[in-house]
């Protein structure tokens, strides 16, 4: 593939994340408090809810790239202490399953992400259809560790049957790394979730399971298909 035939597949798929990000709106309620997430689909949100902040002036971030761009739009970012319940929380995914087990954290906001999500009372994912799978595990499984015990998970998650390998150069907005694991096929996500999630030394993992969407947003070539609950 040629750098021409690059850009236009990244303009393309820029085009149907923007689709996904706008639609999202439609399940905002005026007023509330909004959960933002993380990543390239999610800027193209925060882009239509800076044109709309006099509707949803407050919000609350799941990372420090997200909280800049919706300062620079002119929402405000609370403390997720500062209140009870987030009305609606939007957010990208890597993978998305039929039965909406989500695979996050390519772009490392995983802990963040994951306790935005348990915080909200709906939860909405925008993906392009490139992102919607039979089985998850295509796409390497982000895990956040402690320093010291990278070494220690990474030999456990070995024994899982995929390969493992630390993010060269990435530290979270939690100041640990993360070991990305593939070559996994995640046919039962709730329970590689919870099992990762016990052992020692692990932050957390990119599986949404326990907590997955409501909604699932996916922008392909006829439109934008909402699957799941409509908006409450």
């Amino acid at each position: 593939m040629d750098a021409a035939e690059k850009a236009a597949r990244k303009a393309h798929q820029d085009e149907l994340k923007q689709a996904a990000a706008e639609k999202a709106l439609d399940w905002l309620t005026p007023g509330k408090v909004v959960g933002v997430g993380s990543g390239s689909t999610v800027a193209f949100f925060i882009e239509a809810l800076g044109r709309r902040r006099k509707d949803f002036p407050q919000a609350v971030s799941s990372s420090l790239r997200s909280t800049e761009l919706l300062r620079e739009a002119g929402i405000e970012v609370l403390d997720l202490n500062q209140i009870d319940e987030i009305d609606c929380y939007v957010d990208g995914a890597d993978e998305v399953d039929p039965g909406f087990a989500l695979i996050k954290g390519g772009g490392g906001a995983l802990t963040r992400e994951k306790i935005v999500a348990q915080a909200s009372r709906h939860f909405v994912c925008i993906v392009d259809e490139s992102k919607y799978v039979p089985v998850l595990g295509q796409f390497p499984l982000p895990v956040e560790v402690v320093p010291m015990a990278m070494h220690l998970v990474g030999r456990q998650l070995e024994k899982l049957g995929g390969t493992v390998r630390e993010r060269a150069g990435y530290i979270t907005d939690n100041g640990n790394p993360i070991l990305d694991v593939s070559g996994l096929q995640i046919s039962d996500p709730v329970a590689l979730e919870e099992t990762i999630n016990q052992w020692p030394g692990v932050v957390t993992n990119g599986i949404f399971a326990r907590r997955r969407p409501e909604t699932v947003l996916i922008a392909g070539m006829h439109g934008v298909q909402a699957l799941g609950k409509d908006k409450a």
